[in-house]
């Protein structure tokens, strides 16, 4: 496991939720000592404590771990569905055929012909 990595994102979600190190400590029941490391890649936490960890700063465990395990690709999905849903008829209509558009031109890359290529 990328340890700094994995501090860095543990930092991240701490400032978006606006903890201190002191105040997630406090309420994970960790040392701000022990937590430091942690964001700095010094440490990684135990099972229990990275459970709270995820609890307190209300995060999946996916987007801390994203790099270490297969990411599921029902967040993606969920992601895709949560920004189209925000949109109108019309603009989601629009960006259904920039992505057509995308996909075609993307190279392959399996190596394998796209289907209009195998005609």
């Amino acid at each position: 496991m990328n340890n700094a990595l994995f501090g860095h994102r543990l930092r991240t979600y701490r400032k978006e939720k606006g903890l201190t190190i002191e105040k997630l400590a406090e309420q994970v029941g960790l040392s701000p000592n022990y937590l430091g490391d942690v964001e700095r890649g010094k440490k990684l936490p135990s099972m229990a404590t990275f459970i709270r960890l995820v609890n307190v700063l209300d995060v999946s465990a996916d987007e801390l771990l994203k790099d270490e395990v297969n990411r599921a690709d029902y967040l993606v999905d969920a992601e895709i569905s949560s920004r189209l849903a925000g949109l109108t008829p019309r603009r989601r209509t629009a960006v259904l055929n920039i992505l057509d558009r995308i996909l075609e031109e993307l190279p392959n890359l399996n190596g394998e012909a796209k289907p209009d290529d195998a005609k």
